[in-house]
């Protein structure tokens, strides 16, 4: 497999009655999708959260289950892991953190802060008695490394304390109905389910993008100024989209614009991911990929359309320069990466009438887009029935197009 996709693992988590609970998500590299290639773990786990929020969208991945991810010691020390949603994501901290004073103190902090914390592949050991005692919510032991006669030794001590047992690994019908005798609560393996993968083609950023938004952050750029790097990303601004509908999954409020966006997510969780996008190497086909140019063009010129209609022409309702640009990026995304309307309407909270023009042309916005789509093809007659209905002028657009090439080459000048 190829580097066009991205790639996600995904295992079920069970309870006693046999119903999904929830999943715990895998990194899954291109080169082997069967099991993880780690050679950085701080980038696998980066490359998982990084996903979750901006390349598949919370929703597609988990519905209305709970998702874990996997955390080292750096990612559980770093600002970035309090980007993921504390409802529906939890921690499991990999065996291999070493319990410090300073590791304890920032799980109660998490803990406090709403999130719910697993301890991975765990063998029981007094160090960790403070994280037992009402800061780690759930405890996995690996049914295949830790030997038969020692499981029944390890439940039996841990369940003094106010966790739930998860049973990992659990490769046959005989282990699961041992388990649940030894009062494990949760259950996890091939018995159940391998994990299933989640894929979807590649939508990059440049890795300058990136930077330069960040740079931005740091130095408390003006909103505009920040806008202005996502217009000149189209996957970037789906990506942000994104963002908003894992971060803000409370308030459900519709997006219209691209500044609209911005403000949902606020300035630190846009730093947060920012820097978990630089940690994950979000890189690729840059800024000069041909499709993200033709994006970026078709955005600019019906912002161009809208300015001049506002002034100008007879519509029947005022559309506004922000919601046709916003329009104009994803009509291109959708198709050029597979993007389908269910995904649209879950994923992306956008405005009706914004969702009505991508999927079915519906009004005085899904005439500008078609007009747009006529030009680019050419189809100069469907393009002046367009151009009646909206009351703009030929030479109006000839002007428009310019304005949205020169802008486009300005953002990298």
């Amino acid at each position: 497999m190829d580097d066009s996709s991205y790639i996600l693992g995904r295992q079920p988590i069970l309870n006693g009655l046999e119903e999904i609970v929830g999943y715990e998500l895998l990194f899954r590299s291109a080169k082997s999708v069967s099991f993880a290639m780690v050679d950085c773990p701080v980038q696998a786990t980066s490359r998982v959260m990084f996903d979750v929020l901006s390349n598949f969208g919370i929703r597609e991945v988990l519905g209305d289950q709970r998702g874990f991810i996997n955390v080292n010691r750096d990612i559980l020390m770093s600002d970035a892991v309090e980007l993921i949603p504390t409802k529906l994501i939890g921690l499991e901290l990999l065996e291999d953190i070493q319990i410090t004073p300073e590791i304890i103190e920032r799980c109660r902090e998490l803990k406090y802060k709403g999130w719910l914390l697993s301890l991975d592949d765990h063998r029981y050991s007094p160090q960790y008695e403070e994280l037992y005692n009402g800061i780690v919510d759930i405890v996995k032991l690996d049914m295949l490394a830790i030997p038969l006669e020692e499981q029944y030794a390890e439940v039996e001590i841990l369940r003094r304390y106010p966790v739930k047992l998860l049973a990992e690994k659990v490769d046959s019908r005989h282990v699961y109905l041992r388990c649940r005798k030894m009062g494990f609560e949760l259950f996890q393996g091939y018995f159940f389910s391998r994990p299933t993968l989640v894929k979807k083609s590649r939508m990059n950023n440049s890795a300058t993008t990136f930077f330069k938004l960040m740079q931005q952050l740091s130095n408390n750029a003006d909103i505009k100024d920040i806008e202005q790097t996502f217009k000149q990303d189209p996957a970037l601004t789906y990506k942000l989209l994104l963002l908003v509908n894992s971060v803000s999954y409370s308030t459900r409020e519709k997006i219209r614009t691209v500044r609209h966006a911005i403000t949902q997510v606020g300035m630190q969780h846009l730093k947060r991911w920012a820097q978990l996008a630089i940690f994950a190497d979000d890189g690729g086909l840059g800024t000069n990929n041909p499709l993200l140019e033709m994006a970026a063009v078709r955005a600019a010129f019906m912002e161009e359309l809208a300015k001049l209609e506002l002034k100008k022409t007879r519509l029947l309702r005022q559309v506004l320069p922000d919601e046709c640009f916003v329009l104009g990026t994803l009509s291109v995304l959708k198709d050029v990466f597979d993007i389908s309307v269910d995904e649209m309407q879950s994923n992306l909270n956008l405005a009706d009438d914004i969702l009505g023009a991508l999927v079915d042309h519906k009004g005085d916005l899904g005439t500008m887009l078609y007009l747009v789509e006529m030009i680019e093809e050419p189809d100069f007659d469907e393009a002046e029935i367009c151009l009646r209905r909206l009351g703009i002028e030929p030479e109006m657009v000839l002007e428009c197009q310019k304005k949205a090439y020169s802008w486009r080459q300005t953002m990298f000048d």
